[in-house]
C-alpha cells in the first residue's frame, strides 16, 4: 500500500538487540509510536531486573542462593516463566530445562572456553538437575528442593519479554505490531494495514518465509554463541551444528522454549509432539 510507513526502534536489554517495528495506523503517528516503543522497552528492563540471574537482586538469584528445603517469594514474572518451563520440561521429557547451569560450570570455562569435567563432576552435575530441582508453590513462592539451584530462564525469559512488551504496546492501543529479540525470537502483533501478515524469513539451506500474525516463531542453533545448549538428557553439550531449527507457537515465551528443546529432540520426537500440539510447529531442513 503506497504511503505505508513503518517506525523502527533498538534496545539493548538481556544481551541482546531488541526490535520493535510499529505500522503507521489510525491513531498512530511517528511521536506516538516513539512514545510506546520507549514505554514497551522500560517493561523489558523491568522484566531483566526481576529474571537476570546475573543480577544479585533479582527473583532468579535470590533463588539461587536458597538451600533445600527453603523457600521465597518471587514475582509474577518469574512465577509465570518457572510455571511454563515446567510445563514444556514435562511436555518434551526433559528435552528442556532450565536448571542445566551445572552443565555449564562443568563444561565450559569461566571465559566461555571449552573445559573437560574431571571424574565425579558429571555425576555430582546430575544430582542438580531437573524437576527434583525446584517447587513452584501456590501464594508466590518458589521452594529450592536442592542446595543453591542454578536456575537460567536464558531460553524463556527473551520471549516472554517480548509478549509483555506486546500485552503493553496493547494498552496503548498500538496493535500493528513486530517486535524482535536478537533474531532469535520474533512476535508478531496484528499485520499491517492492506497485510495479511509480517514477512519473516526463516530455515537454513532453505529459506521459508512465513506471513506472521498474532504468532511467535523462535530459532535455536549455534551461529552466535558456539555450543552452548546443553542437553539434559545426556548431560552433554549438543554437537555444533551450522543449522538451527524453528519453532512457532502462540506466544514468543513458549516458541522461546520450545526451539530449545526442538535443538535436544529427536526428529520423530518432535513430529510427534506438534501433532499432539497443533498450536506449535516445527520449521527444520
Amino acid at each position: 500500500m503506497e504511503g505505508r510507513r513503518f517506525f523502527k526502534y533498538h534496545h539493548l536489554a538481556m544481551a541482546t538487540q531488541f526490535e520493535v517495528v510499529i505500522a503507521e495506523d489510525e491513531g498512530v503517528d511517528e511521536a506516538y509510536a516513539a512514545s510506546s516503543a520507549q514505554a514497551a522497552f522500560a517493561e523489558i528492563d523491568r522484566l531483566e531486573d526481576e529474571l537476570s540471574r546475573y543480577l544479585p537482586m533479582s527473583d532468579i538469584a535470590r533463588i539461587q542462593q536458597l538451600r533445600a528445603g527453603e523457600h521465597a517469594p518471587v514475582g509474577l514474572a518469574a512465577m509465570d516463566c518457572l510455571q511454563l518451563a515446567a510445563l514444556v520440561q514435562a511436555e518434551t521429557a526433559g528435552a528442556f530445562d532450565i536448571s542445566v547451569g551445572p552443565l555449564m560450570g562443568i563444561y565450559r570455562n569461566q571465559d566461555g572456553t571449552p573445559r573437560t569435567p574431571q571424574p565425579g563432576e558429571i555425576e555430582e552435575a546430575r544430582t542438580r538437575i531437573g524437576a527434583k530441582v525446584y517447587k513452584v508453590e501456590e501464594e508466590g513462592f518458589v521452594r529450592a528442593l536442592v542446595d543453591f539451584p542454578a536456575l537460567d530462564l536464558g531460553a524463556i525469559g527473551k520471549g516472554y519479554a517480548l509478549d509483555q512488551a506486546a500485552a503493553l504496546l496493547l494498552e496503548w492501543q498500538v496493535t500493528r505490531v513486530l517486535l524482535n529479540a536478537g533474531d532469535s525470537t520474533v512476535l508478531a502483533m496484528q499485520s499491517p494495514p492492506g497485510m495479511s501478515g509480517w514477512a519473516v524469513n526463516v530455515g537454513n539451506a532453505q529459506r521459508v518465509s512465513l506471513s506472521l500474525c498474532e504468532r511467535a516463531v523462535s530459532g535455536s542453533g549455534f551461529q552466535v554463541k558456539g555450543g552452548h545448549i546443553m542437553n539434559p538428557r545426556t548431560m552433554e553439550p549438543l554437537p555444533v551444528k551450522a543449522e538451527r531449527v524453528w519453532a512457532l507457537a502462540p506466544t514468543a515465551a513458549l516458541s522461546d522454549a520450545m526451539s530449545t528443546a526442538f535443538a535436544v529432540m529427536e526428529a520423530g520426537e518432535i513430529v510427534k509432539l506438534c501433532a499432539r500440539i497443533p498450536e506449535i510447529e516445527a520449521i527444520g531442513d
